[in-house]
């Protein structure tokens, strides 16, 4: 007779009562302020937050209305968060203050996640690859190099001077 490695309904509610229900991917949740991967538009990191503010970065990705969740790294001081907190509520986005001892402070650490209800699958998040006009020092020819990076057809339909 084999034995059963599954555990019943009672004794996996008395499990789950006791340690708490077990997460889906755990490090991922941590690192994207409990989030999943797939569900992120942007991220600010501790050490970019620190940099520079990021404040129009945010504002440009919530206008795109694909992710309007923000998760907060409320361990971090409340003045360095509270400017992010007002841009999200200024332009429609909610937000949520994550406080777990799991969300760290260090530089590698996430400050800032913007995110979507379901999969977005957006790429790249980190907000210094996806929004480099707003980094600060960004030299104005940085953006002709930009464009020469594109193919024929985007140059085409997006011809310098149209806005």
């Amino acid at each position: 007779m084999a034995a059963n490695n599954e555990k019943s309904d009672d004794e996996q509610r008395i499990e789950n009562a006791i340690y708490g229900t077990p997460k889906i991917r755990p490090d991922e949740q941590r690192k994207y302020l409990g989030t999943f991967r797939e569900r992120v538009c942007l991220t600010i990191s501790v050490k970019e937050l620190h940099e520079q503010n990021w404040q129009p970065a945010l504002v440009a990705e919530l206008k795109r209305g694909i992710g309007n969740l923000v998760f907060l790294n409320g361990n971090l001081p409340h003045e360095e968060i509270h400017p992010y907190l007002l841009a999200t509520n200024q332009h429609g986005g909610s937000f949520t203050m994550k406080t777990d001892p799991e969300f760290k402070t260090d530089p590698d650490s996430l400050a800032v996640v913007v995110a979507a209800k379901t999969g977005v699958y957006q790429s790249p998040v980190d907000v210094e690859k996806r929004y480099p006009q707003f980094k600060v020092g960004q030299h104005p020819a940085a953006k002709q190099t930009d464009d020469e990076h594109h193919g024929f057809f985007y140059r085409l339909f997006h011809q310098k001077g149209e806005e």
